[in-house]
């Protein structure tokens, strides 16, 4: 799997929030200008299938032995944190 869909798996199980921005156009003086824009942020919650996805990604975890465990462990702790201060938490 290459990285930047990792990553957006990854943004996916954990949670995320999404900007959009919605803008509505009318006919003024012959012209088509922009009568309104509505920003909103929304927080999507935790997608469960996206976290099995990245689970099911690497080896079986019984065939790894203890210190490859502990550094995985670090490793996604890290890049929780990361994508925590990413979202501003």
């Amino acid at each position: 799997m290459n990285e930047s869909l990792r990553k957006a798996i990854m943004k996916c199980a954990l949670g995320c929030s999404v900007s959009e921005t919605v803008e509505e156009y009318g006919m003024e003086e012959g012209e088509m200008k922009l009568v309104k824009r509505k920003k909103s942020k929304k927080q999507l919650p935790p997608d469960l299938k996206a976290a099995q996805m990245l689970l099911s990604e690497g080896a079986e975890v019984k065939d790894l032995d203890d210190e490859t465990l502990e550094r995985e462990r670090k490793r996604l702790m890290e890049e929780l944190r990361n994508e925590e201060g990413e979202r501003g938490e």
